[in-house]
Parts: C-alpha cells; sequence; structure tokens
C-alpha cells in the first residue's frame, strides 16, 4: 500500500536547460487545508544548482544579444499562455499554499500574468543617461547591459506572484536565472516551467531548482558565477544570505518582514476605513508581508472602532479553501500554525484580552479539513508596545488594536519597531495625511486605501525590512549593470 501511495502523488522534477531532470532526493510537501501530503519535491543541492547555473551560463549569450522589443513578445506570450491556464494554476496553488481559491483567482494568478506583461512594457521605455562639457570637448553617456545568472529565491505565501515579480524583471533585462521556489509551495513554479518553451523562452534562460533553503539556497548564493540574488522571505535567512554572499561582493534586493502599523484618526471615515483594515489584516490567512498587525486608534473613536471592527472580522469565513463563501484558508503548515497560536497564547499570559478568534469562537470545519491547518481572524486588544505580539512579526491572522492621543505619539510608536516596510493611514485631513506618511519610516504609506500598487514605482522596506527597491526603474537599475563612456571630439 506504500508504493500505491506514493504513486498517486504529484512528483515535481527541476527545469534545467529547458528539461525536466528527475532528482535523488525528495521531500514531502503537504495540503495545509488537509494534513496530507500532496506532492514531492526534489531535495536538491549543491550538483543540481551547478548544473542549472552552468545551463543558465551557457544561454546568456544568446538571451542578452536580443532586443528588448523581441524580449518583450516573449513575455507577453508567457502571460497569455499562464492566463490561458488561470484556473489550473489557481486551484493548484489554492490547494498547495492553503489560500482560498477566490484569492488564488483574483489576486495571486492574475498579479503573475501582470507582472511579465508590465516588464514586457517597461523594458521598452527605459532611457539612458547624458551629459555635455563643451569646455572639455566632451560628451559622457551611459549604457546598461544585463549583469549574467541572477539567483532569484521566493517564498511560500505568494509563490507564483512573488517568483514572477523576480523572473520577469530578470529575463526582461537580458539576464538568465536560476531560481529556488518555496518547497513549500512548488507546483505552480514546475507548472510555469511547462510553458516555457511554447512562450519561445530558449532553453538555459529560465532555470527552476527545487529544495529547502539550507541546501539548494545555499549552493545558489554561495556560487562564485551567480553575481546577484534576489530574495523575499524572513530577516533572519536574509542575515545568512548576506554573509555567505560577501566574499563575491555579490548584488542583493532583500524584501523582508512587516511589522506594519494602521493609523486611525478620530476623523477617519470608518465605513471605509473597518472593512479595508479587516482585510489588511486578514487577507490571505495574514500571510502577506504588507497586512496590518498593529492598529493604532485614536481614543475618542476607540470603543466603537473596536465594536465594529471584530464584528466585521467574525463574519469572515474559515474553512475549505476551494470553497468559494470562504475568506481564510489554511496556514502554511503545522510548525507556523502552532508558532502563530504562541503569539496569542503570549499576549493573553501578558494579560491582553483576545476578543475574537482563536481559543475564543468555536472553528467549525468540514468534515475533510479537521486536520489541516486552520486558524481564525483573531483580535488582540489591550496588548503593551513592548509586547513581542507589537514587536515581532506574526505573519498569521492576527492583529493587535490600541488606542492612541496625540499625532505626535503615535508616530513614535508607530516608528518603535524594528521593521519598516508598510503603513496605513485613516483621516480625511489632507495636511496630517501628508505630516504624518513624510514621518513613518516606512518604503510605503497608503492612506485612506490598503494594497493599491503602481508597479512603476519603488516597492521595498526600510530597517530591517530589507535593502533595495524593486520597480519599473528600480529593478532594471538592479537587473543591470551600468556604465558610462566619455568620449573626446
Amino acid at each position: 500500500p506504500a508504493m500505491a501511495h506514493s504513486q498517486a502523488l504529484l512528483v515535481l522534477e527541476n527545469f534545467i536547460g529547458g528539461k525536466f531532470v528527475p532528482c535523488s532526493s525528495y521531500i514531502d510537501s503537504y495540503n495545509p487545508s488537509t494534513g496530507d501530503v500532496y506532492c514531492r519535491v526534489p531535495d536538491s543541492g549543491k550538483e543540481e544548482v551547478e548544473a542549472a547555473v552552468k545551463a543558465a551560463k551557457d544561454a546568456f549569450p544568446i538571451w542578452s544579444s536580443k532586443s528588448p522589443s523581441e524580449r518583450s513578445q516573449i513575455l507577453n506570450k508567457l502571460a497569455d499562455l499562464i492566463e490561458h491556464d488561470l484556473e489550473a494554476f489557481a486551484q493548484a496553488e489554492s490547494k498547495d499554499q492553503g489560500k482560498t481559491i477566490t484569492f488564488a483567482r483574483t489576486v495571486d494568478i492574475p498579479r503573475a500574468v501582470h507582472n511579465f506583461r508590465f516588464f514586457a512594457s517597461s523594458i521598452l521605455h527605459h532611457v539612458t543617461e547624458c551629459t555635455e562639457m563643451p569646455a572639455m570637448g566632451c560628451v559622457h553617456y551611459t549604457s546598461r547591459a544585463p549583469v549574467g545568472v541572477a539567483g532569484l529565491i521566493s517564498p511560500w505565501n505568494l509563490p507564483l506572484y512573488l517568483l514572477t515579480w523576480k523572473i520577469a524583471p530578470a529575463i526582461a533585462c537580458g539576464n538568465t536565472v536560476v531560481a529556488k521556489p518555496s518547497e513549500m509551495t512548488s507546483v505552480t513554479a514546475w507548472m510555469m516551467c511547462k510553458l516555457l518553451e511554447k512562450a519561445g523562452v530558449p532553453p538555459g534562460v529560465v532555470n527552476v531548482v527545487f529544495g529547502t533553503g539550507p541546501r539548494a539556497g545555499e549552493a545558489l548564493v554561495c556560487h562564485p558565477e551567480v553575481p546577484l540574488i534576489s530574495f523575499t522571505g524572513s530577516t533572519l535567512t536574509a542575515q545568512r544570505i548576506t554573509e555567505r554572499s560577501a566574499p563575491h561582493c555579490k548584488r542583493l534586493s532583500l524584501e523582508l518582514g512587516g511589522k506594519n502599523p494602521a493609523i486611525v484618526f478620530d476623523d477617519a471615515d470608518l465605513s471605509q476605513c473597518i472593512p479595508t483594515t479587516v482585510r489588511s489584516s486578514f487577507a490571505n490567512q495574514g500571510e502577506i508581508c504588507l497586512c496590518t498587525s498593529r492598529i493604532f486608534v485614536q481614543r475618542g473613536i476607540y470603543s466603537e472602532f473596536l465594536k465594529r471592527f471584530v464584528a466585521e472580522a467574525k463574519k469572515w469565513k474559515t474553512g475549505n479553501p476551494s470553497d468559494p463563501t470562504v475568506d481564510v484558508g489554511a496556514l502554511i503548515s503545522k510548525e507556523h500554525l502552532e508558532k502563530v497560536r504562541n503569539y496569542v497564547k503570549k499576549a493573553q499570559a501578558e494579560g491582553a484580552r483576545v476578543l475574537c478568534g482563536e481559543g475564543v469562537d468555536p472553528l467549525a470545519l468540514p468534515p475533510g479539513n479537521q486536520k489541516g491547518y486552520f486558524m481564525s481572524p483573531t483580535v488582540i486588544a489591550e496588548v503593551k508596545d513592548e509586547s513581542c505580539c507589537m514587536q515581532e512579526e506574526i505573519f498569521g491572522p492576527v492583529t493587535c488594536v490600541v488606542a492612541f492621543d496625540t499625532e505626535e505619539e503615535v508616530i513614535k510608536r508607530a516608528n518603535g519597531v524594528k521593521y519598516g516596510l508598510a503603513a496605513t493611514v485613516w483621516s480625511s485631513n489632507v495636511g496630517r495625511v501628508h505630516r504624518v506618511a513624510h514621518r513613518l519610516q516606512s518604503g510605503l504609506v497608503w492612506t485612506n486605501c490598503w494594497l493599491v500598487r503602481d508597479l512603476n514605482l519603488p516597492f521595498g522596506g526600510m530597517k530591517a525590512s530589507g535593502i533595495g527597491r524593486e520597480g519599473a526603474k528600480d529593478s532594471y537599475e538592479f537587473f543591470t549593470e551600468v556604465k558610462t563612456i566619455t568620449i573626446k571630439h
């Protein structure tokens, strides 16, 4: 029976030099909504990474010499192919990651398609710089060229969305890539590999090596012929990447965690603020680096806000991700669920009040999902600023709501964490909105909205939330080498 069991599982293979290559050992990947093993993922190491880097190096001369418009056409074709299979990709993403089918259908996969289309377009519109020095009889100009083999490491929360956010600009600029998705969510990356040849991507331009951070990720980061690494994930892993890549002077782009504040002033429009802030707290099970996990509410409206916020949070339905009426799916893993639950327990031990969700409201799950990793939207009040629940990234459906009195005080408190990725400000006073936005230590500030993105503009964080920015111009600068040329005439 054990053999029959393993035969029914999906078995992924590495994609190297345009071919699927089996691996000598595999890791189990779980379906978070059932707790069962769902597929087997290659446990790649040095050898596999070596083969992928070689394939990427071999493909570089031809790919980098193509014109931007040739590469643009190929990216657009790939976007069309993913869009054509949108439903299959959404189903796979939901099953593999635990997110709701609705979120995968409306956010993850459309955004992955958009990533390719966006960079297919933006690559056609960059200009380089030129200056003149008439007195010296000189003219200077810059030229930009692709760097080489890019190492791309993407996380488990938005698997195809964040993988394509790296692959698209890397190959649009003429680099070739070796990508390592999270071993917990590798299926949609593997599905994308099946479309590359049909889209016209030459063999070796995109290589995908599956496996864990300590083995496959480490081999990629330490490889002397991979000059740049783009990583999205935890601050702890980023420290390791920085140390390991330092001897090779690699170029790094690191998009890390957040402990994002929402600041709700007493003149906020609560009819807009409350539903949006519930979404910014619990979308994708709270497993988005941009999620709101500290909500500061001005004292005058604190009790009304809390009452309405909790009522709205309780309407969110937790359950089988493939049910289109469900708002909250399963968390990524058993270990992660345990970690998130422990934060709630710590808050209770410190005397905070849990107003709904974990340990307060019973969770009724369908029969097939009893062993899944589920948790309802959880709202905690009366948490001290120094509590780990207010300082550390929980990355689950948990948010803390606290009161504040003055603008000055709330800016200081909002900035009082090691992270600085995103913030939201709710107020109808336009002067205040600008003042507060300027003073928040945060790479992104949304006012009276959340997660409205223009991919042209820089995306990234301050402090422990990372280094580097991504966007039309920023990604172009990261994925190309600039050269200044001076001509005397």
